[in-house]
């Protein structure tokens, strides 16, 4: 059993991959936000552009997003701090120099035509 990415003790099967390939949506801003994590950690960059809100989608890249995704080796997720429609967390990675680094973000999200997106990060050192 591959346990998921995102930190909860399920399997990927159970909790984030049936996010990540649509066969069930995240009933929270957090659910997207751990769904989000593990989708770089397989790179589904295609998930991950579709589950960026419409308003911001333009600003994401897909080439820089897969490069993100596959270039640095996605350690763990720490969710800090969650509301209905933010998450602060930092996600550790190993980046291609074998560096550790953490990625410290407090990201908001909408709820919008019975689905979650994430729309834009304020981004901490």
């Amino acid at each position: 059993m591959l346990i998921c990415p995102c930190g909860n003790h399920l399997s990927f099967n159970e909790c984030c991959n049936p996010i990540i390939i649509e066969s069930r949506k995240a009933a929270t801003a957090e659910q997207l936000m751990r769904a989000r994590y593990s989708a770089y950690t397989v790179a589904a960059v295609d998930f991950l552009l579709k589950s960026t809100h419409k308003s911001t989608r333009k600003l994401h890249n897909k080439e820089e997003v897969k490069s993100w995704s596959v270039n640095n080796s996605w350690l763990q997720l720490e969710i800090l701090e969650t509301t209905e429609n933010t998450v602060t967390f930092k996600a550790h990675f190993e980046d291609f120099h074998k560096e550790h680094q953490i990625h410290f973000e407090k990201s908001h999200f909408v709820f919008e035509n019975n689905s979650w997106y994430y729309v834009d990060g304020e981004f901490f050192d």
